[in-house]
C-alpha cells in the first residue's frame, strides 16, 4: 500500500505549494467559471419535471412517457460521465468542459424546436450526455486545483450552486418563464432559455487552465509550474514577470515518469472496494433526489393544486437543498466525511417516513419537504468530495466518473419505482421507498476508507499488480 512516506518528492512539492498558496483571486475565477457551467445544468435537470404538466395539456403525454424522457437523460448522463472520464484521464480535464457544455446547449434548443415526442426525447439524451459529463469533469477538477484543507469546501460549493441554487431556483424558473411566455407551447420557452446563458460560458472556459495535479502526473512540471505561478499571481491572464520554479524535484535527481492511467485499476484491488461502495451510495442517493425532482410537481398537480402553485410549493420544498449543500460544505473542512454521511442518511430516513405518513396538510408537506430535500443534498454533495479523493491522480476522473455515473443510472431508474409504489400506495408508498434508500447508503459507506484532512497524493492505492511494478521499476531505471 502506498504511505504518505512513499509519496514522490514532486507530488510531496506540489501539496506543500497548495498549502501555502492556499486560496486566490485565481482560484475563486476558476470556480466562478466551473460554477456557472453546474449552475444551468441543474436547471436542466429540473426542467422534465417544470414541464411535465405542461406537456401533458399540450401533447398528451403520458406519466409513462414522461418518466422515460428522465430515464434517456440520466442515462445518457451515465455515457457522458464515463466517457469524459476516460477522456479527462488520458489527455485531460480542462478541454471536457467545453465539449459537454457545446452538447448541452444542442440538446436544449433541439428539444425547444422539436416538432414530436421522439425528438424531445433525442434532444434530452444529447442534454443528458454534455450534463453528465460536465458535473464529473467539474467535481475532479475542483478537487484537484486545491490542498487538503480547502479541497471539500471548494467541492462542495458545486453543489452549493448546482444542488443548492439550482434546485431551488428551478421552479421559479418555471414560474417565471410560464407566466411571460403563455399558450401550449410556453414549455419551449423553458428549454429554449436554458442554452443561451450556457452558451456565454464558453467564452469564459477559455480561460480555465489544466490542473496542476493531473500535469505532474504526466510528467509535465514546466507547465504544473505554469499553472502554480498563475495561482500564486491570483491572475489567469497578464505577465507572470520572474517565474517561481515550485517544483524542482527534477533538478534535485528525480526520474520524472508520466504515471501508467490504466483504468481498468478502479476495479482492482482496495481501488474496487471503493468504487462499488460509493457507486452502491450514490445510486441510493441520486436515486431519491431525482424522484423527488421528477415526480413533485406532477403529485401536487393530482392532490388537486395548480401548476403554478405546485411549482410555488416545489420551491419552498427545494430550499432544502440550498441548506443540506451548504451543511455540506461547511461539515467538509470539521467533520470526517463518513460520520457526515452517515449521521445525515438516518436523518433522512426518519424525515423521509415522517413524510409519508405525517405530512396531512400544506404545512407538513412543506417543512418535511424540505427536510428531505435537505438531507438528499447534504449526502450527494459529500459523496461528490469523498469520491475523488479516492482515487490516485492517473485514474481519478475516470473513478470519480464511474461512481457519479452510476448515480446517473438510479436518477433515471428509481422515479419509475417511486412514480409505481406512488400509484399504488400513495405518498407512504412512494416515501418508504427512499426511507429504504437512505439505509442503504448508511450501510454502503462504512466501506470506504476516510480521507478527511488527508493529501490527495497520500491516500493509499490499490497495490500493484506484479506486472505493473515490474514496469515501474524498468521506467524508474532507465
Amino acid at each position: 500500500m502506498r504511505s504518505a512516506q512513499d509519496v514522490s518528492p514532486r507530488h510531496r512539492q506540489l501539496e506543500d505549494t497548495l498549502d501555502r498558496i492556499g486560496v486566490t483571486g485565481a482560484h475563486k475565477q476558476i470556480g466562478a467559471m466551473v460554477l456557472l457551467g453546474v449552475f444551468f445544468d441543474a436547471l436542466e435537470q429540473n426542467a422534465v419535471g417544470l414541464v411535465g404538466p405542461v406537456l401533458q395539456e399540450s401533447w398528451g403525454t403520458s406519466a409513462a412517457e414522461l418518466g422515460f424522457l428522465n430515464t434517456i437523460t440520466f442515462t445518457a448522463a451515465a455515457l457522458g460521465r464515463l466517457t469524459t472520464g476516460v477522456i479527462g484521464d488520458k489527455m485531460g480535464r480542462r478541454a471536457m468542459l467545453t465539449v459537454n457544455l457545446l452538447l448541452f446547449s444542442l440538446g436544449a434548443l433541439i428539444c425547444a424546436f422539436a416538432p414530436v415526442y421522439w425528438v424531445v426525447a433525442v434532444g434530452r439524451f444529447i442534454v443528458g450526455f454534455g450534463l453528465g459529463g460536465e458535473i464529473a469533469i467539474a467535481v475532479t477538477m475542483m478537487s484537484e486545483f486545491f490542498a487538503a484543507r480547502h479541497r471539500g469546501t471548494a467541492v462542495g460549493i458545486i453543489n452549493v450552486t448546482a444542488g443548492g441554487l439550482g434546485n431551488m431556483l428551478a421552479p421559479g424558473f418555471g414560474v417565471l418563464v410560464f407566466t411571460v411566455f403563455t399558450g401550449p407551447d410556453r414549455w419551449r420557452w423553458l428549454f429554449g432559455l436554458l442554452a443561451v446563458p450556457a452558451l456565454l460560458v464558453l467564452f469564459y472556459r477559455r480561460y480555465v487552465p489544466e490542473t496542476p495535479r493531473y500535469l505532474l502526473s504526466r510528467g509535465r512540471v514546466d507547465e504544473a509550474n505554469l499553472v502554480l505561478n498563475r495561482l500564486a499571481s491570483g491572475r489567469l491572464r497578464g505577465d507572470l514577470g520572474a517565474p517561481e520554479r515550485f517544483i524542482d524535484a527534477v533538478e534535485t535527481g528525480e526520474r520524472v515518469v508520466p504515471e501508467r492511467n490504466r483504468l481498468r485499476d478502479v476495479f482492482a484491488g482496495a481501488l474496487r472496494r471503493r468504487t462499488l461502495s460509493l457507486g452502491v451510495a450514490v445510486c441510493m442517493s441520486y436515486g431519491a433526489q431525482i424522484s423527488i425532482l421528477s415526480l413533485m410537481p406532477t403529485i401536487l398537480v393530482a392532490q388537486g393544486h395548480s401548476i403554478t402553485k405546485s411549482l410555488v410549493f416545489t420551491l419552498v420544498m427545494q430550499s432544502g437543498s440550498l441548506l443540506g449543500a451548504l451543511i455540506a460544505s461547511t461539515a467538509a473542512r470539521y467533520v470526517p466525511r463518513k460520520l457526515v454521511l452517515t449521521i445525515t442518511a438516518g436523518l433522512g430516513c426518519a424525515a423521509a417516513f415522517a413524510f409519508g405518513f405525517l405530512a396531512s396538510n400544506v404545512a407538513l408537506i412543506l417543512t418535511l419537504g424540505a427536510l428531505v430535500n435537505c438531507c438528499i443534498i447534504t449526502l450527494n454533495t459529500t459523496i461528490w468530495i469523498f469520491a475523488p479523493e479516492q482515487f490516485p491522480t492517473r485514474v481519478r476522473a475516470f473513478g470519480t466518473s464511474i461512481i457519479l455515473a452510476l448515480g446517473s443510472l438510479a436518477g433515471g431508474l428509481t422515479p419509475i419505482f417511486a412514480g409505481a409504489a406512488f400509484d399504488a400506495y400513495g405518498m407512504a408508498g412512494m416515501f418508504t421507498l427512499l426511507g429504504v434508500l437512505f439505509v442503504g447508503l448508511a450501510v454502503s459507506v462504512q466501506f470506504p476508507p476516510e480521507t478527511y484532512g488527508r493529501s490527495m497524493e497520500e491516500s493509499p492505492e490499490a497495490p500493484e499488480e506484479p506486472e505493473a511494478a515490474a514496469d515501474a521499476t524498468a521506467e524508474s531505471t532507465k
